[in-house]
């Protein structure tokens, strides 16, 4: 039976922070699914094709090194019943802190009394990317900052060339 596990984000964009995670959980399972999650109240600076062609250059390098196969999905309602549209028996969190984990912990409770066959598992991030947000880099990103300290290189390009095209 292949261990599948589903992680979600708004992944606008995505950081080391989420390629902690990542990481980390396509250690622990065969298939790992990023679901990209759709809101419709929320104006994101890139559309779900830019974010799946970001996260899947991202993720290469993870999946040659884990041998766990990565594939990404959007969705538009409840992280559970996308996890379980895709046959995973985990959703991975990522906790920074512990306003993380009291929020992540009410989730994982109404979760599990949604899909009792759903485990979440909780993943503290790495010291180095603990403070990172991808709201805080869209933020520094489109005052003129500097990110290249909280995502890839190809990131950074992606956000320099969406600030450019914002700005005009």
């Amino acid at each position: 039976m292949k261990r599948i596990g589903f992680y979600s984000g708004s992944f606008d964009p995505v950081t080391l922070g989420h390629m902690d995670v990542i990481g980390r959980a396509a250690r622990l399972v065969d298939v790992l699914v990023i679901g990209i999650g759709v809101h419709p109240g929320k104006a994101p600076l890139f559309s779900v094709a830019e974010k799946i062609a970001l996260l899947t250059q991202e993720t290469a390098a993870v999946t040659k090194r884990t041998g766990c196969r990565i594939s990404t999905t959007q969705f538009d309602g409840l992280t559970v019943d996308a996890a379980r549209a895709t046959g995973a028996h985990a959703i991975f969190r990522g906790l920074r802190d512990g306003t993380d984990f009291d929020y992540e912990m009410q989730m994982a409770g109404m979760n599990g009394a949604m899909a009792e066959d759903i485990e979440t598992v909780f993943l503290p991030a790495s010291p180095g990317v603990r403070h990172i947000t991808a709201s805080l880099v869209r933020q520094i990103a489109l005052m003129g900052g500097d990110v290249s300290s909280f995502v890839s290189r190809d990131v950074a390009k992606a956000l320099k060339a969406k600030v450019k095209l914002a700005k005009k």
